[in-house]
């Protein structure tokens, strides 16, 4: 017997208002393919894919999906279904779905396919759940199928961080691109294994050597002063 998605209540974020402000460099730029791009278009979309999926750092020539790009060129597939097999990958499981806790992994799914935070512990553990008992995948489905990504999204746009800047606001949110890949449970993780070490900090004396080495030899050049003018007197 399959376990019931729980429900947990949106919290007030940004992208649940509608806004009225006009366009400016500050907005996210839509990519779709609604109107059949081609070439160096086409390439642009494929590049807001990857970046929003695996952030610039782990875009890597390896880390590609050609036969995806390939199907997504041709139009056997739609960019939804690009985003779900760009999640799906072996590059994503390795570096995103292995290294993470489920509650780490959901912040980072919900802000890649959704493109809003989590709306609090209560969505972290429900959708942590989902991952235990469907797996990634099911996971990815339920998020990708949802009427919040198609109602945003739907099959053609590439997902992006929705209201990040507001114009009664000097700041807006961190890009989600900014923010750690891995949690502090992955760091305990690694230190417990012992797959990774804190060193101390190493303490630079120089500084103290060099002003005592200073003050000796003017101390010294000062003792052999006055000796000279002894003798010279004497």
């Amino acid at each position: 017997m399959a376990i019931p998605t729980l429900s947990y209540s949106p919290t007030s974020q940004n992208q649940r208002v509608n806004g009225y402000e006009i366009t400016n460099d500050e907005q996210p730029k839509i990519y779709s393919v609604e109107n059949l791009p081609q070439g160096s278009e086409l390439d642009e979309i494929i590049w807001a894919a990857y970046r929003q999926v695996f952030n610039e750092q782990q875009i890597l020539d390896f880390n590609r999906e050609k036969n995806l790009e390939s199907q997504l060129r041709s139009g056997q597939i739609t960019v939804r279904e690009f985003m779900r097999g760009l999640i799906l990958s072996d590059t994503f499981r390795r570096l995103d779905y292995e290294t993470n806790s489920n509650y780490r992994l959901v912040e980072l799914c919900i802000q890649r396919l959704l493109g809003r935070a989590v709306y609090g512990e209560p969505e972290k553990i429900t959708w942590s759940i989902v991952i235990a008992t469907k797996g990634l995948q099911g996971f990815v489905d339920e998020l990708i199928n949802s009427e919040e990504y198609l109602d945003n999204f739907g099959d053609d746009i590439v997902p992006y961080q929705r209201r990040r800047v507001l114009p009664q606001r000097n700041s807006g949110e961190m890009p989600f691109a900014r923010m750690a890949r891995y949690d502090s449970n992955h760091l305990d993780t690694k230190l417990r294994l012992g797959l990774l070490k804190i060193y101390k900090p190493v303490v630079d004396n120089s500084s103290k050597v060099y002003r005592r080495a200073v003050v000796a030899l003017g101390a010294g050049a000062v003792i052999m002063l006055v000796l000279t003018l002894g003798l010279a007197v004497t």
